[in-house]
């Protein structure tokens, strides 16, 4: 059994649309982190940057129990673990962790970074403002021009599909109209179509 420990955010929606693709039984430990429940010592043992999501499989590798934290890594080990997601060729599979890591390393900081100044920040900073708007934009022309390519970011959807929708999810958060990026839409609507999607966007209650 996968115990997942997460929070209604981006990288925590990226595991549990997994875990519900690949049908795995797991349970759901809500971690709070408007109140600071990340920075528990209970939550530390399992992700010592005090992050959200993390997980912890009874049957991990050897059937010996397994932690691991960090989304793009759980998103791999739980691919490895059902077989599904992350293509079997070495083409397949290393171009869908390039655009895995595209979303790990751009998607993610950038977008969050937009969210953060446009409404957490205590006061407005248009030179912030300014810079991050425009990385996300740039971000998006990249991801609509590959999609303009392909159905889905590798080709077939696979993990970094699931890691990306989060993120584009939010898009009234960073000031995106979809409109203007027609194949990124053209995905994102495919995407939320899935009902394992619309269950894992769900998590925790």
């Amino acid at each position: 059994m996968i115990d997942l420990y997460t929070w209604k955010t981006p990288n925590g929606r990226k595991v549990s649309v997994m875990l519900e693709e690949c049908g795995l039984r797991y349970n759901t430990h809500a971690i709070d982190i408007g109140k600071g429940e990340q920075f528990t010592p209970q939550f530390l043992a399992l992700s010592p940057s005090g992050k959200i999501p993390a997980i912890a499989d009874s049957d991990g590798p050897d059937g010996k129990p397994v932690t691991l934290f960090e989304s793009g890594a759980i998103l791999v080990y739980l691919a490895g673990k059902s077989g599904r997601f992350l293509p079997a060729s070495d083409r397949g599979k290393y171009l869908a962790l390039q655009w895995l890591m595209f979303q790990m390393g751009g998607v993610g900081p950038m977008f969050g970074q937009v969210h953060h100044f446009l409404r957490a920040a205590k006061e407005q900073v248009p030179y912030a403002i300014e810079r991050y708007t425009r990385e996300k934009d740039r971000l998006y022309g990249v991801l609509d021009r590959r999609l303009g390519e392909a159905k889905y970011l590798a080709g077939d959807y696979s993990i970094a599909d699931i890691a990306t929708y989060p993120w584009v999810a939010r898009h009234d958060w960073h000031r995106t109209e979809l409109g203007d990026f027609p194949n990124v839409k053209r995905w994102f609507e495919a995407i939320g179509d899935r009902p394992a999607v619309q269950r894992g966007m769900a998590v925790p209650a």
